[in-house]
């Protein structure tokens, strides 16, 4: 106990300084914009969609169904909101727990002791684990190893009661119990995450290779003579458990496997056969490396970190040729069948000792039998019986343990080997977590039997030095790796250096956030050096450079992006509305017609896809809206709203359908869908306004004033507010109260041409002709090429008796537009008086 408690100490001292740490990279997508962690979205969402919150059965969905892991973010989600913190904490005491779990494991296969620890600290302390427990998303892989050593514990202790030679009902029922709850366990670890059903195999080969100490050749023996049933019930409890496990989880994910992008695992989509072999066989090994020798470490191996292999002669081919040879000769050592004559060594905690005729290690004794078989042909083992005996106190032979440190390195990874389905990445950290177990099994175990082997003090001295030099700099290198988790900025340098296309171009929208535009914008053009296809990169560029006003580069931008990816539907939104800023309203309109027109199908991201086309159609209403196609307008509306995702803002969009029933007069509708804008957000001050409107129309005066009053609360500051209660003012003959309203608007959107011209207006029927001459010169700076604010300025100047100045403005106006009859009426009416009172007039 003190062991497991030392070592899940580590683990969390290892990891403390991650709960500082900052949601990154897929945190977001998995936890910020995620609808399945609200509390108003019912929680049985969680069995129907997947990881990142898409519908299963979608053809963009990953397929990912991980509802366990979701859960725990949703329970996350309730207890602090989206504070980092919680969710850190959570994956480090889980890790910790792991941790613990495996050291325990461990101790039967090693003895206990410092080879135990050792185990147990090269876990803990392992870089390769820092994307897991760093990461909130690894979380999935954390909790799935969990649950994968609580079904392997459960299943050994089941075989430590199968063993047993009594058959009482409590015996029977407590071997019940733990098959179950191994079961159970592995149930559950396929729901925290996909590898975790691996363990059924892991298993039966703990069943196979520690507890019956079988070699290949006796068990395929075995099965095929039907020797030693009880063993045969238990492997076909676990085959039988998992077929059903992984036909469930097939059907619920539609029947389909999902499809990934190029850039995800180009070598799966690599149209020549060799390319794809060469590459698939070379990734194990990739891998198998970054086990040994984590120095190296990314937060996204994907697109070109590590290019295709696509010839024989490439030199990579022989690390693939080396990492084989290397595991097919452990193979072969732990899958031999040793001789009698063999070494009479007993290993366990590396002490042996001869006592009376046994060897006695640690409180265990067992003669050497008990470490290795006889010979396959002695009469004692013609028949398996013997064979398939029941475990004993002794420690399993090391040959046992490298096989089964082998299969616990290789079979949990089979799923990301693209052997039976193509996966939707080339190298991914996080899922090396259970993996890793066999790793560090192995190499306590390769450290142990040279341990007992060398005979002298200084060899053994520098073996466990090596030992706790390993540990220390694997330690080391994890502190150093979390300090690259603590933000995205961070994490995104970091990987420059493995995959530079995907870091610069992550690093880029965390320098846009930040506000640096010019750093970002070098970021987005270095990802673009490296690769210059990706839609992503070039629509983030466009992006910037919009929100920087360089309209024609973006447009530029934005079509690259669309020209790689057809189906951005965000690209296209943001070229028709750059379009209709150009006055381009009919190219604007067809470009939104286009966006959403997309089919919804084999998406990366459907929910973004989905919330780009309802903007796309909110903003194709709003045209037809303003040409007066209020039909037109109200049916894109009404796609808007049934095309919209869970996600999307609504209020703006129920706003404009209120405005499209109040053109067609029908206000039952309009009213609906004002109050529906404020059902989707209390505070949305235009759909106040809009309300107000229409509640002044049909008679409910106070209830208008009160929406009025209630837009002017929320913002203070936003001139159109005071504007519109103006106008409510003006209709109510309260001239007064709407001349300051209008001031006041006035005042606050000095900039607003509308504003300041409206306000100029109701000064004027104030009879306010001062303030009103000052406003409407204001709208004429604005504005010095709008006949209406030049006709208006003269006509105050006119009233107010500055004749000269008036006529002035009223020949501007008519310079603009010839053909106006009120300005003519009124320069003829000006220059009469200009006539009776001696004035020369300029005009005539």
């Amino acid at each position: 106990m003190i062991v497991e408690l030392v070592c899940s100490a580590v683990a969390l001292l290892l990891y403390m300084n991650t709960l500082s740490a900052d949601f990154c990279y897929d945190d977001s997508r998995a936890i910020k914009t995620n609808q399945d962690l609200l509390p108003d979205t019912p929680w049985t969402n969680i069995l129907y969609d997947d990881f990142w919150g898409t519908l299963l059965t979608h053809s963009g969905s990953h397929k990912s169904f991980r509802p366990l892991c979701t859960l725990s973010f949703r329970l996350n989600y309730a207890l602090g909101s989206l504070d980092p913190w919680g969710y850190h904490l959570v994956n480090v005491v889980l890790h910790c727990c792991v941790t613990a779990l495996f050291t325990a494991f461990c101790h039967p296969l090693l003895g206990g002791g410092p080879w135990t620890l050792l185990a147990g600290l090269l876990f803990a302390s392992h870089p390769i684990h820092t994307e897991a427990v760093a990461g909130v998303v690894g979380r999935a892989d954390v909790g799935a190893a969990f649950c994968f050593l609580l079904s392997l514990i459960s299943y050994a202790q089941y075989c430590c009661l199968r063993a047993n030679a009594v058959h009482s009902s409590g015996v029977v029922w407590r071997k019940a119990l733990w098959l179950s709850g191994s079961l159970g366990a592995a149930a559950a670890a396929l729901l925290w995450k996909e590898q975790g059903v691996t363990v059924l195999a892991m298993s039966a080969v703990y069943d196979l290779c520690v507890v019956h100490r079988l070699r290949l050749q006796q068990a395929v023996m075995m099965v095929l003579k039907r020797k030693n049933m009880s063993l045969l019930v238990s492997l076909a409890w676990l085959v039988g458990f998992g077929m059903i496990l992984l036909a469930a989880r097939f059907y619920w994910m539609g029947n389909k496997p999902p499809n990934f992008s190029n850039s995800d695992n180009p070598a799966a989509d690599s149209p020549h056969l060799l390319t794809r072999v060469l590459t698939f066989l070379y990734m194990p090994a990739v891998n198998a490396w970054l086990l040994l020798c984590p120095d190296k470490l990314s937060f996204d191996w994907s697109m070109d970190a590590i290019p295709l292999l696509r010839s024989i002669a490439d030199w990579r081919n022989l690390q693939s040729v080396l990492f084989y040879s290397g595991f097919s000769l452990l193979s072969c050592f732990g899958l031999r069948n040793p001789s009698l004559q063999s070494s009479k060594i007993s290993e366990t905690n590396g002490k042996s000792h001869m006592s009376n005729g046994k060897s006695a290690t640690n409180g265990y004794s067992h003669n050497h039998d008990d470490n290795h078989y006889r010979d396959s042909n002695s009469p004692k083992r013609n028949g398996y019986h013997k064979t398939l005996r029941a475990p004993q106190k002794s420690l399993p032979a090391t040959e046992s343990v490298v096989v089964f440190s082998l299969g616990l390195l290789v079979l949990p990874f089979i799923p990301a080997t693209n052997m039976f389905f193509y996966v939707g990445f080339v190298v991914a950290e996080r899922v090396l977590y259970i993996p890793s177990m066999g790793f560090c099994l192995l190499v306590t175990v390769g450290l142990r039997s040279m341990f007992v082997r060398c005979r002298s003090r200084y060899s053994r001295a520098f073996l466990l030095s090596c030992a706790a030099g390993l540990v220390l700099l694997y330690s080391l290198k994890t502190v150093r790796r979390n300090q690259d988790w603590q933000s995205e900025e961070m994490l995104y340098r970091s990987g420059i250096a493995v995959n530079p296309a995907k870091a610069w171009g992550n690093l880029g929208n965390v320098l846009k956030n930040q506000g640096k535009m010019a750093e970002a914008e070098r970021a987005y053009r270095n990802a673009l050096y490296y690769r210059g296809n990706m839609a992503d990169m070039l629509y983030n560029l466009g992006l910037l450079l919009q929100e920087s006003e360089r309209f024609s580069e973006a447009l530029h931008y934005y079509k690259l992006a669309i020209g790689s990816r057809p189906t951005l539907a965000s690209a296209y939104l943001n070229v028709g509305i750059i379009l209709v800023s150009q006055g381009n309203v009919e190219e604007a309109k067809r470009t939104f017609h286009t966006c959403a027109d997309i089919p919804d199908e084999n998406l990366k991201d459907p929910h973004a896809h989905k919330s780009s086309v309802t903007s796309c159609l909110y903003n194709l209403g709003k045209l037809l809206h303003e040409q007066g196609q209020h039909e037109e307008a109200l049916s894109m509306y009404k796609e808007a709203v049934q095309k919209m995702p869970r996600q999307f803002a609504p209020q703006s969009l129920y706003n404009m359908m209120g405005e499209a029933y109040m053109r067609l007069n029908n206000l039952e509708e309009a009213g609906h869908w004002y109050r529906e804008s404020l059902k989707a957000k209390p505070d949305h001050i235009p759909a106040h306004l809009t309300y107000g409107k229409l509640l002044s129309i049909i008679g409910q005066k106070s209830e208008a004033e009160h929406y009025f009053l209630k837009a002017i609360e929320l913002d203070p500051a936003r001139g159109n507010c005071y504007m519109h209660y103006s106008q409510f003012l003006l209709e109510e003959s309260r001239l007064g109260e709407a001349a300051v309203m209008a001031q006041r608007a006035a005042e606050l959107d000095s900039s607003e041409f509308d504003v300041v011209f409206s306000a100029a207006h109701m000064l004027r029927q104030a009879s306010l002709n001062e303030a009103a001459e000052r406003y409407y010169g204001k709208a004429a700076d604005l504005r010095p090429d709008h006949p209406a604010a030049l006709m208006n300025l003269g006509a105050i100047l006119h009233l107010n008796g500055k004749l000269k100045e008036a006529e002035s403005n009223y020949l501007r106006a008519l310079q603009l537009k010839p053909d106006d009859f009120i300005t003519q009426s009124n320069l003829h009416k000006l220059w009469n008086i200009m006539q009776k009172q001696g004035l020369r007039a300029s005009g005539t």
